[in-house]
């Protein structure tokens, strides 16, 4: 079977040849005569992995070396609720950057440990940009500011991080890290969920300033302590080895294309493929403001339901799968992560243009 261009939001495609060197080394890795899946996580062939995974990470991000890298597990979901149990040792109280979906479960999460303050939001216009965050919005005293840099399923994206001075900022960075560059200093933690742009579903990154290691009060179970993780290089039990593995894969297929600044320029092309094409088109448009589109998720309308459903259908039979937009919000949504090639984007263009002549009548 012939693969397809999978613009879903998570799980998302992975690159092709990653994926054909997972699939070489399937049964034997490196000669031990075992798969990835069932070395021991305390083998020399494992430990080589994980080290060389961080290793690469940290090139590719250029992370500091006050910085700990863990691989968990648990997704961002978890993170929301380890992010305050870990950080709430001064005054218990945080400020968050209320952009969408996941920001809202995280708020929600927080307040269950302290007092949680949303300085800004975008719900006013359901959550179609990006709020302006200045430096005396932030209470000084606040544990750390949280924001989600990239709404995956708004389609919304942080073009500016906000500088939070001495209060540790926190990322939910999990729909676009590793798809342009980025200061790693100006951030306390960042987290990120794999299954967008690192690997499979099952691992989650966190880098993490270490002063902000050791924080977490006696009450917090073990597996919930960062330092637990930072103490043990992320091998206190057993971690999603196979993910860690698919993960370094990717993060050296991103090292021989160049690197994120290489990812980056690709990323805009593909990115204003598609913008460009929904801004001279007289069926589809976009709901977001301009100056907040995200290069990595990319949400889309039709003026009705009814061609909406009848587009993602006929795109699935053109081997464009996965363009129903979430739930909450409707319409179609193409999600163009790292591992996206630029020819899937023009495939859904031409297509687009297809139906638009076909349709155009029914959208009248």
């Amino acid at each position: 079977m012939t693969r397809v261009y999978n613009f879903s939001a998570g799980p998302s495609m992975l690159p092709l040849e990653v994926l054909e060197k997972a699939q070489a080394e399937l049964t034997n890795y490196a000669g031990s005569g075992m798969a990835v899946m069932e070395l021991s996580h305390r083998s020399k062939w494992f430990t080589e992995i994980i080290e060389t995974a961080e290793s690469v990470l940290r090139k590719l991000m250029n992370i500091p070396d006050n910085y700990k890298v863990l691989f968990l597990q648990g997704g961002a979901s978890q993170q929301f609720a380890m992010v305050p149990m870990n950080l709430f040792s001064g005054s218990k109280k945080a400020d968050f950057v209320n952009t969408g979906s996941w920001s809202k479960k995280a708020i929600k999460e927080a307040k269950k440990y302290g007092e949680v303050r949303v300085i800004a939001s975008s719900e006013d216009k359901n959550f179609s940009y990006i709020p302006t965050v200045t430096a005396d919005m932030i209470d000084p005293e606040a544990d750390f500011v949280h924001i989600t840099t990239n709404n995956t399923i708004e389609g919304t994206v942080f073009e500016q991080i906000p500088d939070t001075g001495n209060v540790p900022l926190v990322a939910d960075m999990s729909s676009n890290i590793l798809s342009t560059e980025i200061d790693v200093s100006k951030f306390g933690i960042i987290y990120a969920g794999a299954q967008k742009n690192v690997g499979p579903a099952g691992l989650t990154l966190v880098i993490i300033r270490e002063d902000l290691i050791g924080k977490a009060d006696d009450s917090v179970p073990t597996m919930l302590d960062y330092k637990t993780h930072a103490d043990s290089e992320s091998l206190y039990n057993t971690p999603p080895t196979f993910a860690i593995y698919m993960a370094k894969l990717v993060f050296e297929w991103l090292e021989s294309l160049g690197g994120i600044k290489a990812m980056e320029s690709i990323n805009r092309e593909k990115a204003a493929i598609l913008y460009d094409y929904l801004d001279q088109s007289a069926m589809f448009s976009s709901p977001i403001a301009k100056e907040a589109r995200s290069l990595m998720n990319i949400p889309f309308v039709s003026p009705s339901e009814e061609l909406d459903a009848l587009f993602v259908k006929e795109a699935k039979a053109k081997g464009l799968e996965t363009l129903k937009g979430h739930r909450s919000v409707g319409g179609m949504r193409a999600s163009i992560y790292n591992a996206m090639p630029v020819e899937g984007v023009k495939a859904l263009v031409a297509f687009m243009q297809e139906f638009e002549q076909t349709h155009s009548a029914e959208g009248k």
